[in-house]
């Protein structure tokens, strides 16, 4: 019979898993209070939450969450960093902070991103992504590319007519001045 502790943990934890879009999982060994303190505040900015929880509270509650259950990655001390928005800018800031010196104890393990699980690799390759929005103006770019060579491949007839009508007069107005 679980505890009346862990049933209300358990009730959290799922409460934050219901909005988001990507749990990144990282072992945190060794990492002082100032580090914590540090990369909690660059995940905030970046619209993420950094959770510490225990390994099998988490399990049950990202079952319950509908989420993937990460069984291999959950082995030791682990904290878990939930992204509210864009998932790409949370990983991002995650990585950021691991890899400068003196952060090396915070280690990914992986995570899940919607119903997919990843490994470390895919989270540092979805760190290396551009953030969504300057994705969605890559694809309205790729859009309108073709759209605007249309128009300016219609509208290259109209210059030219206008361009050999003012040669025209140009030479009309030079044979009425001679």
């Amino acid at each position: 019979m679980p505890s009346q502790t862990n049933v209300e943990q358990v009730a959290r934890l799922k409460e934050l898993l219901s909005d988001v879009s990507a749990v990144f999982v990282s072992e945190y060994r060794s990492l002082t209070v100032s580090q914590m303190t540090e990369v909690r505040a660059k995940l905030r900015e970046a619209g993420g939450e950094m959770k510490v929880a225990k390994n099998t509270l988490m399990r049950i509650a990202m079952k319950e969450a509908g989420l993937p259950v990460v069984e291999d990655m959950t082995a030791g001390p682990n904290v878990y960093t939930v992204a509210h928005g864009d998932p790409v800018t949370v990983a991002k800031a995650l990585l950021e902070f691991s890899k400068q010196k003196g952060n090396e104890a915070l280690s990914i393990k992986g995570g899940v991103l919607g119903k997919k699980v990843l490994s470390a690799a895919e989270v540092e390759a979805l760190s290396a992504l551009p953030p969504r929005e300057v994705l969605l103006g890559q694809l309205l770019g790729a859009i309108g590319s073709p759209l605007y060579g249309l128009v300016n491949v219609l509208s290259g007839s109209a210059r030219m007519l206008v361009t050999c009508l003012n040669q025209i007069k140009v030479q009309k107005e030079k044979a009425a001045t001679a």
